[in-house]
């Protein structure tokens, strides 16, 4: 049965006490800029300083509430889902392995470890699906799936079901791909909560499985891992599930490493906030559709997470993108 909002304001009520409400963040000189209105949904001052805390939280309450009480929880992840299954197991005493490569950020395997969940490393994402499939299989275990969950879904649907009754009269939510998850949660949200308003995606052009999947009709998967700073859109193809509603999006956009490191240095300064490159995606596909745009605009934008280690921080500050202001990157 497809998701609705009642199953968004279900996860809501069931992951209050574990996740923060976080903030709605604007810059005066960015609307300036741009001539409309961008406000930020800053899912990187959340718990374990990402959305994905939001799935994970929801999809083991519901465990709890429904008296299935795993012997442990598994889940595959290049980072961010990792720590936030580890972070929710740890709320419920359950034991938790997550499967993770080798190159996903040292801080957050770290701070995985640190949640208390064992972690195991793989070569590459395509082994390490492998073995969380096989690990799935052991009596008691239950696989928390990194987006192709509805009740991962329905979880990280509540950033945009908060940013919408936070934020009056939108004209479109911006959300970046990865799995698509959080996109599909938001989507679900925006439908119900702000009709009017448009739902858009964005994921890097060298890891554009969705946008592939979205022109052919048909789900396509990555043959190797992608070359991308945008670690938290590292999957190697979308779910069953997900691409449902990524299929019902209103637009969808592609965006070019080099866009993706413009809008990390230039949200992180104008916010003063730490943000993942994954989350700079949806605003360079903010900035593409509000140039189409005829009247002014006013849009929420789904910053996703923010958690970043030394060898991504020296990849995005490598070349100085704040001397070309945003009115004269447009």
């Amino acid at each position: 049965m497809p998701l609705t909002i009642h199953d968004i304001k279900n996860a809501q009520q069931r992951i209050a006490p574990f996740i923060k409400k976080t903030p709605i963040l604007s810059s005066t000189l960015l609307n300036k800029w741009l001539g409309h209105e961008v406000f930020f949904k800053a899912e990187c001052m959340q718990k374990i300083g990402a959305f994905k805390v939001r799935g994970a939280c929801n999809t083991v309450s519901w465990l709890i509430e429904n008296n299935i009480r795993p012997k442990k929880l598994i889940a595959n992840s290049s980072g961010n889902h990792a720590q936030a299954v580890a972070y929710a197991a740890r709320q419920f005493n359950i034991p938790s392995t997550i499967y993770m490569p080798k190159y996903a950020s040292k801080v957050k395997i770290q701070a995985t470890k640190a949640y208390g969940a064992h972690v195991d490393l793989s070569e590459n994402r395509i082994i390490t699906d492998e073995k969380v499939k096989k690990a799935s299989e052991e009596e008691g275990t239950y696989w928390i799936h990194p987006f192709n969950n509805v009740k991962v879904i329905a979880g990280q649907g509540t950033a945009a079901y908060e940013a919408l009754h936070q934020v009056n009269d939108i004209d479109a939510v911006f959300a970046p791909c990865g799995g698509g998850g959080l996109l599909s949660g938001t989507l679900i949200a925006a439908r119900a909560l702000a009709s009017r308003a448009k739902v858009i995606g964005a994921e890097p052009l060298n890891a554009n499985d969705a946008a592939e999947s979205l022109r052919t009709g048909s789900i396509q998967k990555l043959t190797s891992t992608p070359d991308t700073l945008a670690d938290g859109a590292m999957t190697m193809s979308v779910g069953d599930i997900t691409f449902e509603y990524l299929k019902q999006l209103d637009d969808f956009y592609e965006v070019p490493e080099e866009n993706i490191i413009y809008w990390t240095q230039w949200l992180t300064h104008l916010l003063k906030i730490h943000i993942e490159p994954t989350s700079a995606m949806a605003m360079e596909a903010a900035v593409q559709w509000l140039k189409k745009q005829k009247s002014k605009k006013k849009v929420v934008l789904v910053l996703s997470g923010g958690n970043i280690d030394h060898l991504v921080q020296k990849k995005i500050w490598n070349t100085n993108h704040l001397d070309i202001t945003p009115n004269r990157h447009l």
